[in-house]
């Protein structure tokens, strides 16, 4: 009720003062502990115990500065980054836009961050309590983007509890290319290689604009490199009927209107990896009953982000508190029974 209170003026900000804002407030605030969640909604992915399947998606603490303060929001895991090997300032501003009358944000930020070196040495410092994940991606003018995806893998390992390879951000010329199978083979095995002896679980992120022969090319790879999971999706750059005056705006859509199409791309996924694979579910998730959509079409985890601009912070807190009905209504003792 206060974030509704507060938001009118909010909005008045621009939106990416707005977020800077919001993580400078995140970090003056009291520590709080994360809240204890049903046991019914833990759940295991790649090794790691999830204490709600509620987790915050990669592009809200890019530097990795409040991982423990969105935990003890109440996410039951929290993805910082992307994070490329050197600091890069990302597109021209304006780069954020609210799309207010559509519940829904367009970026095109450009993997904006202070470089892997600053963010690991604030998740060196932490007492690693609760699932802090480390989305990697290559800087804009790499000459080898994927020499700096493993160049990333190889520094970020050591301080993650998993590891997301970002080849779906529309923002990043060229980047999504990566996504054909013989690229993502060459990049998988880079990686994996360069993952070394801390071992974490890898995930790999995708965009929601596949084309069916795509997801088919894309789970084959994923499932003979031994992927640990994937995320799906990203941001999209198509264009569903909008009302907003940003509806033009150049980048990546998120939000409501992205809901159909990721739930979608999800289905597809579940089908050609035949649940070989875990899957997160991300795009267009606002609610319980978008989370539990998402898990009985197949996912393990969920993700969110646009959502918190228009339902405010404690919103992954709420998800994960609305799931036990709606699990308790179709019979089931787990979420992890849920899934698909």
């Amino acid at each position: 009720m206060l974030y509704h209170l507060l938001r009118p003026l909010v909005f008045r900000l621009e939106a990416e003062r707005a977020h800077l804002l919001s993580l400078s407030a995140l970090e003056r605030a009291p520590k709080r502990r994360a809240p204890a969640f049903d046991p019914r909604l833990a759940t295991e992915v790649a090794g790691l115990r999830f204490p709600s399947p509620v987790g915050l998606a990669a592009g809200y603490d890019k530097d990795a500065r409040v991982p423990d303060a969105m935990l003890g929001l109440g996410f039951g895991f929290v993805e910082v980054g992307t994070l490329t090997p050197r600091p890069q300032q990302g597109n021209p501003q304006p780069r954020l836009f609210r799309l207010v009358e559509d519940h829904a944000v367009i970026n095109r930020m450009g993997f904006n961050n202070g470089g892997q070196d600053a963010a690991f040495a604030r998740l060196a410092g932490r007492k690693r309590q609760g699932i802090v994940g480390v989305n990697v991606g290559a800087n804009k003018n790499a000459e080898d983007r994927i020499a700096d995806y493993a160049a990333g893998v190889r520094m970020m390992a050591p301080v993650a509890d998993y590891l997301t390879i970002n080849i779906s951000s529309p923002n990043t010329p060229g980047l999504r290319a990566l996504q054909e199978a013989a690229a993502l083979d060459e990049l998988l095995a880079g990686v994996m290689e360069a993952r070394g002896e801390a071992r974490p679980p890898v995930f790999l992120k995708v965009a929601p604009d596949l084309e069916s022969a795509d997801i088919s090319a894309i789970s084959r790879v994923v499932i003979n490199r031994k992927v640990d999971a994937l995320i799906v999706s990203n941001t999209t750059i198509s264009r569903p009927p909008l009302s907003s005056k940003f509806a033009d705006e150049q980048g990546g859509l998120s939000g409501e209107p992205l809901r159909p199409l990721a739930l979608a791309k999800l289905r597809e996924f579940r089908h050609t990896t035949g649940g070989q694979v875990p899957l997160i579910a991300a795009g267009g998730i606002g609610s319980a009953a978008d989370a539990y959509a998402r898990i009985r079409a197949g996912a393990s985890l969920v993700q969110i982000y646009s959502a918190l601009v228009y339902e405010g912070p404690v919103l992954a807190k709420r998800i994960a508190k609305g799931l036990i009905p709606l699990l308790e209504r179709d019979g089931f003792g787990t979420l992890a029974e849920a899934v698909g």
